[in-house]
């Protein structure tokens, strides 16, 4: 089962957009929703397909407002999926006059979370430290072999 991770952005994006424009919130969001179910039920993310759905640099895909009305402004939910976690992460909400400013936000938070993968999965490749061979002595405490440890 998917979950969502909304950033701090997105969050206060939403707030605003729940005053401003709640039309264009509620239709992205029910997008949002489709979309959620369609990743619960393929067997990846990149096996997901919708007329809603806009692929943008970096992996990300951009959830749009369509279906859900007349004379709604253009709005989209910029989304990162994590395959390996099943994490939707809800980067940044816009519209057409933001547009190039999300993506540039999208492209940044992928490349961070590509970073912080990668920095996992070599921990997770690298062996872990063995115990030293020889164990240290209460006499060796004091000795000229450690300098910085008294006696």
């Amino acid at each position: 089962m998917w979950e969502i991770a909304p950033t701090d952005l997105f969050e206060r994006l939403e707030k605003r957009y729940a005053k401003k424009r709640p039309a264009e919130l509620t239709a992205v969001l029910r997008n949002l929703l489709r979309y959620l179910d369609l990743l619960n039920a393929a067997p990846n993310s990149k096996a997901v397909q919708a007329g809603f759905l806009h692929r943008e640099p970096a992996g990300v895909i951009a959830v749009d407002q369509k279906g859900g009305g007349a004379n709604l402004a253009e709005t989209r939910i910029y989304t990162l999926a994590d395959d390996s976690a099943k994490v939707l992460h809800l980067i940044v909400i816009g519209d057409k006059g933001s547009q190039a400013n999300d993506i540039q936000i999208s492209r940044e938070f992928a490349q961070q979370v590509k970073e912080i993968s990668q920095q996992n999965e070599n921990k997770e490749e690298r062996p872990a430290p063995q115990r030293a061979a020889v164990q240290k002595r209460d006499s060796d405490a004091g000795s000229p072999k450690h300098p910085g440890r008294n006696p």
